[in-house]
């Protein structure tokens, strides 16, 4: 195994590097270089849809290896263009968000219809736009959170997209009209031959108890139950780091059974993710994870992640801030340990 992502995960390689997950591994479809010929061949996508399937597993670094890394920039939206780039204002402009991308091999750029756009004719050639069509800003007084439309999947496929994306938050008041709209922009982008990405996401005051169910394997992996059915091609995820969510939230919420907790699922970060995967249909359905805030521990951070989604049968990793929020050359070297993990023999399916 590469020296410096072992020595990056530190005390925690051995977990992580020789646990044998609850749920095993001839269970799974793993990602490999025949992914979108074994997965989707058979399914109701669209020559396009698999060109375009093809082209975001197929660019990059990983390309072709059945594993995605993606950069995703859409927090001048999501979190304000001062909290996201005000730690590295080269971002503010958004040919530079681009750039990082390719220059740190990933296999698509995610952001927004005004960063996107702008550079269309540029770069939509060079690398996989994946366009975030719905957002939460937080302009409004008192914040609300809410996903709302930003523009149109057509706006998308005319500026060369290869996907679209969209949040929905499970959980939350909204979440039905969220629901509504997200299935409908996804059967119009497989119409229009472009993949699909959704965030399924929880957001609900009454997830937080103890402790934040926001992250419970158990919840997140009902959301992604929910974004598969509606036909996403890619399920993002954010990284579970507990379980036992339906059953803390109160008698009476939603239904789930004991097994999931007894047989399917132990609190290993390998074997919870697992279960986000099961939930994906086994693996059908690629499980990229989510990179998370930056902070002071980033590069072992990013290199742990990478693991765990690997080891527990996923697709890849979506990291933004731990990359953009630093210099270009440290964001490059960071995606680029990330997609070190996914192209080491040594990783393999727990």
């Amino acid at each position: 195994m590469n020296a410096e992502l072992l020595n990056l995960l530190g005390t925690e390689a051995d977990s992580l590097l020789k646990h044998t997950a609850k749920v095993g591994k001839d269970l799974i479809h793993v990602p490999g270089p025949d992914f979108v010929d074994r997965i989707f061949i058979n399914s109701d996508r669209s020559n396009r849809v698999l060109a375009n399937l093809q082209r975001l597993y197929g660019t990059g670094r990983l390309g072709n290896s059945g594993y995605m890394s993606i950069l995703p920039v859409d927090q001048g939206i999501e979190h304000s263009a001062a909290a996201s780039f005000a730690k590295n204002p080269i971002y503010f402009d958004s040919e530079n968000i681009i750039r990082l991308a390719v220059e740190g091999g990933c296999n698509a750029v995610c952001s927004t219809f005004g960063v996107l756009g702008l550079l269309s004719r540029k770069w939509a050639h060079r690398i996989p736009f994946l366009v975030k069509v719905n957002h939460n800003e937080l302009l409004t007084l008192p914040n609300r959170f809410d996903q709302v439309m930003f523009g149109s999947v057509k706006q998308a496929a005319d500026m060369g997209a290869a996907a679209v994306g969209a949040t929905i938050y499970f959980g939350s008041p909204e979440s039905t009209r969220q629901i509504v709209e997200v299935s409908q922009a996804f059967a119009l982008a497989h119409e229009l031959g472009l993949a699909t990405v959704l965030w399924c996401y929880l957001r609900n005051p009454g997830f937080k108890k103890d402790k934040d169910y926001h992250v419970s394997a158990d919840l997140t992996g009902q959301a992604n139950h929910l974004g598969v059915t509606i036909q996403a091609d890619i399920i993002k995820q954010k990284l579970p780091e507990n379980n036992g969510g339906y059953t803390a939230v109160g008698a009476g919420y939603g239904k789930t059974d004991k097994r999931v907790y007894s047989d399917l699922s132990t609190d290993h970060p390998i074997d919870l993710c697992r279960y986000q995967v099961m939930n994906c249909y086994m693996g059908r359905i690629g499980l990229i994870n989510s990179g998370g805030a930056s902070g002071d521990n980033d590069f072992a951070e990013a290199v742990k992640t990478a693991v765990i989604n690997k080891r527990a049968g996923g697709s890849g990793l979506i990291s933004g801030r731990k990359a953009f929020q630093r210099p270009m050359k440290e964001g490059v070297k960071l995606l680029n340990l990330i997609q070190d993990v996914y192209l080491d023999s040594g990783i393999t399916i727990a």
